[in-house]
């Protein structure tokens, strides 16, 4: 996008942006101001994944760096203070931003995948296809959330690829129906009729008439379903199911430590109370306002 203008009888020539640059560049604007908190959700998400990519470099020491300086308050040293061992409490919450970031990603893909497949055979097929899967589903959603995770834990051991394989289990379980949902609502269509009718195979009906037409409801559980992981995580942790220590984790942080150290530490608390709760609200409100702009439905109100 090219543009002249007039300076003493002379013209010349403004700075030349692409029109897909201008486009995205007003895509982004009109979104800050009509869903503030969706942008301040999507700059928290930004900070988690730069944060967490380069956890080495911004952390001032280690995470696992031991020093003589225990149970220290905050100071120009240490500025969120050490833990018992005298470990830098900012440099374990950075690095913690890591654990958090690898569970949230690992869960929504190997959790949303499953739930697409097995919502998508569900609907599609029917039948007893269909009861037996969601008598399946409703066996194990009868199963309380955090019982059936600690189970898994119990079973697999605490480690952190062991909490990605529960959380995403259990999400492919209760996601599918959402999915099955979805693709019932597209599968009335003509088009899907007149498919049908040319002699489209299954799959091709399924890969290129109903998938594509449910991924914005895949995008949306991903994104909602993002926050849900991070803060389940950190309940496996807190309850010593999670990821094992000296690994930092939020969770573990709030765990035993902190809170036998709650009074006389109480940094050790607040700290990886504060990043969880700023975490979880900021991809929240992404999340909800990702779905305000993917749904059709909702646009109206965008």
């Amino acid at each position: 996008m090219a543009a002249e203008q007039t300076v003493g009888g002379y013209r010349r020539a403004r700075l030349w942006v692409p029109e897909s640059l201008a486009s995205t560049s007003g895509s982004v604007g009109k979104f800050v101001r009509r869903k503030p908190l969706g942008a301040f959700g999507a700059l928290v998400t930004v900070l988690l994944v730069l944060v967490a990519i380069f956890a080495d470099i911004i952390a001032p020491y280690g995470s696992l760096t031991h020093s003589a300086e225990t149970l220290q308050g905050p100071s120009a040293q240490h500025w969120l203070g050490t833990d018992q061992f005298g470990r830098d409490v900012l440099s374990r919450i950075i690095h913690g931003a890591r654990v958090s970031l690898l569970v949230g990603v690992g869960v929504t893909l190997l959790g949303t995948i499953p739930a697409l497949l097995l919502g998508l055979a569900s609907a599609y097929f029917g039948g007893w296809v269909d009861y037996t899967v969601q008598r399946l589903v409703d066996a194990f959603q009868s199963v309380p959330y955090l019982i059936m995770l600690i189970s898994i834990m119990v079973v697999l051991g605490p480690s952190l690829t062991n909490v990605i394989i529960a959380l995403s289990f259990r999400r492919a379980i209760v996601e599918s129906r959402v999915m099955r949902g979805a693709t019932m609502g597209i599968l009335n269509n003509t088009y899907i009729e007149s498919a049908r009718a040319t002699g489209a195979t299954d799959v091709r009906i399924m890969l290129r008439h109903l998938v594509p037409n449910i991924m914005p409801t895949l995008i949306v559980l991903g994104s909602i379903g993002f926050a849900g992981v991070i803060l389940a995580e950190a309940s496996l942790s807190f309850l010593g199911y999670g990821v094992p220590p000296p690994t930092p984790s939020w969770g573990g942080m709030l765990a035993a430590d902190g809170r036998a150290y709650m009074f006389a530490a109480p940094w050790m608390l607040v700290a990886p109370t504060i990043a969880l709760s700023i975490t979880v609200f900021g991809v929240n409100m992404f999340g909800d306002a990702l779905r305000d702009v993917l749904d059709p439905r909702l646009r109206g109100s965008t």
